[in-house]
């Protein structure tokens, strides 16, 4: 069965990736069953979230991947 994803990492330059933190190896991948679940989470996943204070920004990057 084909798996649908969503590979999360950070910017290069991100204070989290700071070794004490977590590190320039972390990911993260989130699956779907679906290209079209994937797609819909990978939409509402790039939008500004709510209880983030005004002029923040969401720091991660997104990539589709298929598994």
């Amino acid at each position: 069965m084909k798996r649908y994803g969503i590979r999360v990492t950070l910017p290069e330059g991100d204070p989290m990736r700071a070794p004490h933190l977590l590190g320039d190896g972390w990911e993260q991948f989130r699956w779907y069953d679906s290209a079209q679940a994937r797609d819909r989470a990978f939409e509402d996943m790039q939008r500004q979230l709510p209880n983030y204070r005004k002029g923040d920004v969401i720091s991660q990057v997104l990539e589709k991947v298929e598994g």
